[in-house]
């Protein structure tokens, strides 16, 4: 079962040509054509499927500051402004809220790490407070356990996954660009080295600026070009319960399970950082790159299947412009979910949270997680082709980010001084072994 996802109407028909074409409909490819739609650039966003039909909707939802690495914090709190005004610009609500995150934890280990990122936050105005055992068991009252403590970030929030996006690529419409659903990019023209057109399945668009937010899809694309992007992906599994369950958190955090409110009162239920690792062409041409990552993060992750090499979103084939690509063979990428994972996830949700026993799983899905090799997205014009820009690698914080993602990209679109600096972003950084600048969280 795919996630829950609202369906938008696509724009009557393809431009001719555009200042910017966005190729990808995720969540920042989403949120760059609003904000250049807003200021009156000529923008076409490219979704090969459907507008957040990947991992912009199967995420869990979590808008927040809470635990950024120092490289994404800046972008977090530029984000939570952006989240709150999407719903007055666009007259249709978006989910989001500032609930607040609640962490728990029995590990003094952990309790030190959020304390001294606490400490960290202090200096760069975020607010974040540490729970004592009693205060952490009051909050987690659900439970039903005694928690040595935790945290508690009362400005970050949640968005609705299944509507948030899809609101924000109408928005895109109603100031003036086009969204187009269905319609594969399947390269890029050069013209003297720099960009001149993109060419789709049902027609070229003339412009000068490519964005490429392809998600899970972007390195493959970058090899047509002869760009070399480390990106992997991971498979992770997710569930949904069905609304009735009471007195429980909006958005909880613990070692064993975490859940998030939904839109409809259910529940996202998910186990932090648990994955598969589907072996792919992709993943054994960036193995090397990505050794730093897995020495960090391999306690979370277990060995997959071939889902990854069926879905074809890591090939390092060569495709044609005028003949289907891998692209339109796989319109949306549903991985199969993990069952065993999802029989544990609502497992140890129940044990938890004995209230959830009341209700049912209603739905269950599966994502490719993209990342880069030290867990920082990558996002800045490619050297050696002016007007391609890429935008991608975002390591499972997409969603929360998306919209401080897709501002900074139109500021430097537009020349505009940028909302955050870009400088920790640039692609180019990617060149370098990641030892010792891996994401902390």
């Amino acid at each position: 079962m795919p996630a829950p996802l609202m369906h938008i109407d696509s724009s009557p028909s393809l431009p001719r040509e555009a200042d910017v074409v966005v190729i990808g409909g995720g969540v920042v490819g989403v949120f760059t054509a609003y904000y250049l739609a807003r200021r009156g650039v000529s923008v076409a966003l490219l979704e090969k499927g459907r507008v957040a039909a990947e991992q912009s909707s199967r995420n869990w939802g979590w808008c927040r500051q809470q635990n950024r690495d120092a490289r994404e914090l800046p972008m977090a709190t530029k984000s939570l402004d952006l989240w709150e005004k999407v719903a007055q610009e666009t007259g249709e609500e978006t989910g989001f809220r500032r609930c607040g995150l609640l962490y728990l934890s029995q590990s003094d280990h952990e309790l030190a790490g959020w304390a001294k990122w606490r400490d960290f936050a202090r200096t760069v105005g975020v607010t974040t407070h540490m729970l004592s055992a009693e205060k952490a068991t009051e909050r987690g009252k659900a439970t039903g356990c005694k928690w040595k403590g935790g945290v508690f970030s009362p400005t970050d929030g949640t968005a609705d996954t299944s509507r948030a996006v899809p609101v924000a690529a109408r928005g895109i419409m109603a100031a003036g660009g086009s969204v187009h659903q269905y319609c594969t990019a399947r390269g890029i023209e050069l013209s003297a080295g720099r960009v001149s057109g993109v060419v789709t399945e049902a027609g070229t668009i003339r412009t000068r600026t490519v964005v490429m937010a392809g998600g899970a899809w972007a390195s493959s694309f970058c090899n047509q070009l002869g760009v070399r992007f480390p990106q992997a992906a991971v498979r992770q599994s997710i569930l949904a319960v069905a609304p009735g369950a009471n007195g429980l958190p909006d958005a909880l955090h613990t070692a064993r399970v975490s859940l998030t409110r939904r839109g409809n009162g259910g529940y996202t239920l998910a186990i932090s950082g648990r994955a598969r690792v589907d072996p792919t062409p992709q993943q054994l041409r960036f193995s090397r790159e990505f050794v730093p990552m897995f020495a960090r993060r391999w306690r979370s992750l277990a060995p997959g299947a071939f889902e990854g090499w069926r879905q074809g979103h890591e090939s390092l084939r060569k495709w044609v412009l005028d003949d289907v690509t891998p692209m339109e063979r796989n319109r949306i990428l549903d991985p199969k979910p993990d069952m065993r994972q999802i029989r544990l996830t609502y497992r140890r949700a129940c044990e938890l949270m004995p209230e959830l026993k009341r209700v049912a799983i209603s739905d269950a899905w599966a994502g490719y997680i993209d990342s880069t090799p030290d867990g920082i997205p990558a996002v800045g014009e490619i050297e050696g082709i002016p007007g391609f820009i890429l935008a991608a690698g975002f390591s499972g914080h997409g969603f929360g980010i998306g919209p401080g993602a897709g501002h900074m990209i139109a500021d430097i679109i537009t020349g505009s001084e940028p909302i955050v600096d870009p400088r920790p972003y640039r692609p180019e950084r990617l060149k370098t072994v990641a030892w010792g600048k891996v994401a902390e969280f």
